[in-house]
């Protein structure tokens, strides 16, 4: 099938995601619209004559994303003479990215940001031979392999790359809904979806936990160990197999939980948040909670696995998150899966650092049909 073919198969497929901005104008001349009902694409007179003239690029390996656990997968492959490919929609969005302060990666200092911890994992990639692009992948076509063809293809706007294995690294900040009032604008300034990460940031300060599934309530525990108070806020009603750690929660002195309570947006300044913006059933009027957090783990924002683009082609797990085996390995011979894509509940640097090695070496042993995996060590 042809590359405008596949692409207006998918958008016939797909309601929109957000894998398409409205309207896109792509570099063959594909000109592509969307609402929230449909997605056309109207090949121009200059798709017509492009599209056998797209840029095609041959790799070894093809990572899809670039944040912490692309960069550590590229690092590896690259040192063992992996052509690789990053392919990255955005280096500034990602969960380590919008990080304000990394104080729990080992052998760095407390004060780096997400961002420069991320800018020097891209650059060490890079310097071992790592093609880094920024570009969004809306398509991916992978078959089971032997690791001597380019059975993998991926599909952007600028280019079409087929791969003889891919990894896929695009993280977990997916969203089921459109962002609260603030939420955008002040994440990383207060707003997080990772009390793990930035709870200790809150040390006797006020901070604001929205949501009723079982991570909202895990966070706001672990939040209760460095806030003055946790303001708890709750749509509906627990489900009963989380009454018992919802009674736990409460029993924290420093809880506070406002039930029935919709959340309407974030405050804030040029300090950051200031307070959460919140309308108790009942009440005539909003009321704003002064804090300085504001972790929100419900419709607004989280962490759903950005899979859009994968369209069922690799084996899901019921939470979303995509099923690997011991080696990163996915349902389908020769892709791998890193990091927060895969929805577990460690999500760190550290871990998602951890995955990419892992995937790496799994990698280079499948391309070179090794028995076994080939460590990466320099000695002296």
């Amino acid at each position: 099938m042809s590359f405008l073919a596949r692409t207006i198969s998918i958008c016939m497929l797909l309601t929109v995601t957000s894998a398409f901005v409205s309207p896109i104008t792509t570099r063959t001349g594909l000109n592509i619209q969307h609402d929230q009902q449909q997605c056309v694409v109207y090949p121009t007179d200059t798709a017509r004559f492009m599209m056998g003239e797209m840029e095609t690029i041959e790799c070894d390996v093809a990572i899809v994303g670039g944040g912490p656990a692309g960069c550590t997968c590229a690092l590896y492959t690259s040192r063992s003479a992996l052509k690789t490919v990053i392919l990255d929609k955005n280096p500034a969005i990602g969960a380590l990215a919008i990080t304000s302060h990394i104080a729990n990666y080992p052998g760095v200092d407390r004060s780096m940001t997400g961002a420069e911890l991320l800018d020097q994992m891209r650059q060490q990639a890079e310097q071992y031979g790592t093609d880094y692009r920024r570009s969004q992948v809306f398509m991916m076509d992978c078959e089971d392999g032997d690791g001597q063809s380019y059975s993998k293809t991926i599909y952007t706007p600028e280019a079409i790359i087929k791969a003889r294995s891919v990894v896929l690294a695009t993280g977990a900040m997916g969203r089921t809904a459109a962002p609260y009032p603030g939420e955008e604008e002040y994440l990383g300034q207060g707003v997080s979806y990772c009390a793990t990460c930035d709870g200790a940031f809150y040390q006797d300060s006020e901070v604001a936990v929205f949501g009723m599934n079982l991570e909202a309530i895990e966070e706001a525990m672990f939040l209760t160990k460095f806030a003055s108070t946790v303001h708890w806020i709750c749509l509906t009603r627990p489900r009963p197999e989380l009454a018992e750690l919802e009674k736990d929660l409460l029993s924290r002195g420093n809880v506070k939980q406002w039930s029935l309570t919709k959340l309407l947006g974030v405050e804030g300044d040029g300090s950051g948040v200031t307070g959460v913006q919140i309308q108790e059933k009942g009440k005539d009027t909003p009321e704003i909670i002064p804090v300085e957090g504001a972790f929100i783990y419900a419709a607004g924002g989280g962490s759903k696995p950005i899979t859009d683009f994968i369209q069922g082609k690799v084996e899901l797990n019921e939470d979303g998150g995509v099923k690997v085996d011991e080696n990163m390995e996915t349902s389908v011979k020769g892709v791998y899966a890193i990091g927060d894509i895969r929805n577990t509940s460690f999500k760190q640097v550290v871990v998602a650092a951890s995955d990419g090695c892992i995937a790496a070496m799994s990698v280079e042993k499948y391309l070179n049909n090794r028995k076994k995996v080939k460590l990466d060590w320099i000695h002296t």
